[in-house]
Order: C-alpha cells, then structure tokens, then sequence
C-alpha cells in the first residue's frame, strides 16, 4: 500500500497546478486500487477512479499499448541495478510523453495534446 499512497503523493505534487477536473486515474482491480483508503485519497485529490472490468481487456488497452511499446525500444534486463533501470524508464517516459508523436492524438505528442485539451 505504501507504493500505492506514494505514486498518488507524487501525482498529486506534480500535477497540482496542472490537473484538470475531469482527471482520471484508470486501474486494475486490484488489492491497492481497491482499497478503501486508497480511494478515498484519490476522491480527495478530485480525480475520478476508473477501474478494468474483470474480462475485458479493451479497459486497460492504451496502458497495454504503452508497455507494448516500452518493452519493444527499451532494453530494460540489461540494466544492472534498480537506480539504472529507473533512469532508463525515465528516459523512455519522456521520450514518449515530449517527443514521440502520435496518430491517436492528432500528430501530438502526449504533452502537446494534454496542453491542447487544457486550453480548450
């Protein structure tokens, strides 16, 4: 539960400024997404929960999308510690979210598109 209450600290420190209201934080079903604490963190922070129904795979497909890819540009059981594969995941994530354009999103990257959305 622990990681879980820090993932939602950090979003929360990160994205203060920035989140709009219809933010949504999308889960599996699990243990710490299901958590009544948990959820009543992220009730306080404003962001609606949503969570994969059992058997349907098309609930999590864009997360799926985004570790499909991951795993197909980053050579990550190369990394020989922990600190190395989190400053490779760092990298991937910004590659993706700041410079790697995509169809899905109007030609933007996932940054341009969410500044776009937030001006609208």
């Amino acid at each position: 539960m622990n990681i879980a209450y820090k993932t939602l600290d950090k979003l929360a420190k990160s994205t203060e400024d920035q989140r709009g209201s219809d933010t949504i934080l999308h889960s599996d079903q699990g243990y710490h997404y299901t958590h009544p604490l948990f959820q009543e963190k992220v009730r306080k922070m404003g962001i609606r929960q949503s969570m994969s129904r059992k058997g349907n795979c098309w609930d999590n497909a864009p997360m799926e999308s985004f570790f499909g890819h991951f795993k197909d540009a980053v050579d990550y059981k190369e990394c020989k510690s922990l600190c190395e594969l989190k400053h490779t995941i760092d990298l991937y994530i910004d590659e993706y979210n700041n410079h790697r354009y995509q169809w899905g999103l109007n030609k933007m990257t996932p940054a341009q598109y969410r500044g776009h959305k937030l001006a609208v």
